[in-house]
């Protein structure tokens, strides 16, 4: 190894651990202020570790029912909508695979312009608002059933599947749905898992639909009611709603923090696990093997 590449290899591994630094800090910083005493952290000066620990913070935001509820709607909306957005966005996928199918060159063009042209959220609104959908938690699920981003994904999976998995199947005697859940569905579950991520993590930080669509508070998910919180800072409104046993040093501020960390931890837990599917599904299609 040369002088140059020995000094490249240096600068280059000193610049991935600046915009690690960078991307990481924000999050590290906020985790800090949240485990402090709020009184205290209002002092600031606080960077790198707590300086005095303190997690009624986050006990103000469990004891919070708003909280919970708004939690239980968000975990309920991301589990039932990424099943839900999985299996239809699959089953239309598997459709427009089949070249037998009428007219499958149309539904694409017509598919591919939605990509770039939509009706605008004053149509959707009205859309929304016309099917009975508002302060419904339908709206979370039904609006969201279909991507035609994650159909040409699963469309460039299906079509490495061998024929000879589907021939083989229709001389058995298997009709196509007994085909697409018995056999393309198993072979699949890579690109499963990507889709589900992929949405999986939308379902859980969208907070707009909440916000357009929702008036009712027992509806919102944890992101809208973060939202408004932050936006409206109604966390002192929060704090005086609280049942007894809060501690005095908990602020607006801190229970800020301790919302965010609580509406983030899960999905960057689940992430990690979920990262080589991840990886995958971006080379789905890439390749062809």
């Amino acid at each position: 190894m040369t002088a140059g590449e020995t000094t490249f290899d240096v600068l280059n591994g000193l610049g991935m651990l600046l915009i690690c630094f960078v991307t990481l800090y924000p999050i590290w910083y906020v985790l800090v202020n949240a485990f402090n005493e709020g009184q205290d952290a209002m002092r600031g000066g606080i960077y790198w570790w707590p300086r005095v620990f303190s997690i009624e913070s986050f006990e103000a935001v469990f004891k919070n029912s708003g909280i919970m509820t708004a939690m239980g709607v968000t975990v309920a909306k991301t589990l039932i909508g990424t099943v839900v957005h999985v299996l239809f966005t699959a089953m239309v996928a598997y459709a427009l695979s089949r070249r037998e199918l009428i007219g499958r060159k149309f539904y694409m063009y017509v598919g591919t312009i939605t990509m770039f042209f939509s009706g605008g959220l004053i149509p959707t609104f009205l859309l929304i608002r016309d099917l009975h959908m508002l302060d419904s938690f339908l709206v979370y699920i039904i609006p969201a059933m279909f991507s035609f981003f994650d159909l040409i994904i699963f469309l460039a999976f299906f079509r490495d599947i061998p024929d000879a998995l589907d021939e083989a199947a229709r001389i058995d005697g298997a009709g196509d749905l007994s085909i697409f859940v018995k056999i393309v569905l198993p072979v699949s579950l890579p690109v499963l898992a990507t889709i589900a991520l992929f949405h999986g993590v939308y379902q859980w930080n969208d907070f707009f639909t909440g916000i357009i669509y929702i008036n009712n508070v027992d509806l919102q998910p944890i992101q809208t009611y973060l939202f408004r919180v932050v936006a409206q800072s109604s966390s002192s409104q929060m704090i005086a709603s609280m049942p007894g046993g809060i501690g005095k040093s908990v602020t607006s501020q801190s229970v800020k923090l301790a919302t965010m960390v609580v509406t983030t931890l899960p999905i960057v837990v689940a992430y990690p696990f979920l990262q080589k599917y991840f990886v995958k599904g971006l080379m789905i299609g890439a390749v062809k093997g």
